[in-house]
């Protein structure tokens, strides 16, 4: 049996799973791991659990030890130095591109900074002044706005700490019509989450919602209700009615039971 431990290598990060050697670790402790490119700088995210070896399905990368003050201290200054510098060269470059999160390899091997861009952007003078600068071998990601937020963190308009960074590991599609079906308003400002797209916690609901309005009108449809028309004007599926505008100006609940049974 090993003791297999859930790693992020930056914050909102997919969670990898390491064998933890019987290093004692606990969520939030910093640690320094083997990967194949190098060792990395990573934070535990899962508590160690123990699994015997024919649940393992591949050989697992294994923690090197607890990080200490000065690993953690190395690894700050690491970041922010590089960071700083890729800043400066990128204003200088006039390149158009935001530049991120830097997360430079522990064992100096390798420096990876992500960054945003409307399109493709031509950075091979850029990575030759920080291979130059740093000494490492560099790579470059293009990020969309959701890993921006997913990687820098923060707080929707709920209060709470956003879903992709707390626990939302992937990204799925999120449409307009899902708000509408929840009849939410339109606004952008209501409906956009701090990285300016839709937001994520829409698909939660969204299939519920599809289920009770099943078998419903849909507001705004003329419907007949006792040999008078009337148009429906809004649904109340908690409540279980929708409610008609009837012609001569009478407004009608309609219990949704009653609708199916008339359907």
């Amino acid at each position: 049996m090993i003791k297999v431990v859930g790693i992020k290598f930056h914050e909102g990060g997919k969670v990898f799973e390491f064998d933890s050697v019987g290093i004692p670790l606990s969520i939030g402790d910093c640690c320094i791991v083997r990967t194949k490119d190098g060792l990395r700088f990573g934070e535990v995210a899962s508590s160690p659990k123990g699994l015997e070896d024919k649940f393992i399905k591949r050989n697992l990368n294994k923690v090197k030890r607890k990080a200490n003050e000065q690993d953690i201290e190395k690894n700050r200054e690491l970041r922010k130095s590089a960071f700083s510098f890729c800043l400066n060269k990128i204003e200088e470059l006039k390149l158009p591109m935001k530049l991120v999160e830097v997360e430079p390899y522990f064992d100096g091997s390798k420096a990876v900074f992500y960054f945003t861009a409307e399109g493709r952007v031509d950075f091979r003078k850029l990575v030759k002044e920080l291979a130059h600068e740093l000494k490492m071998r560099i790579e470059m990601k293009q990020i969309g706005v959701r890993d921006e937020a997913k990687l820098l963190g923060g707080f929707g308009i709920c209060g709470r700490e956003l879903c992709c960074v707390s626990f939302l590991h992937d990204f799925e599609p999120v449409s307009i019509r899902m708000a509408k079906e929840q009849d939410l308003p339109l606004s952008p400002g209501k409906i956009s989450g701090v990285c300016g797209r839709l937001m994520c916690c829409l698909i939660y609901e969204s299939e519920a919602y599809r289920e009770l309005k099943r078998g419903l009108p849909k507001v705004g449809e003329k419907i007949t209700i006792d040999d008078v028309q009337g148009r429906v004007s809004r649904n109340n599926i908690f409540e279980d009615f929708f409610t008609v505008d009837m012609e001569g100006g009478r407004v009608q609940k309609v219990p949704k039971e009653d609708w199916r049974r008339k359907s």
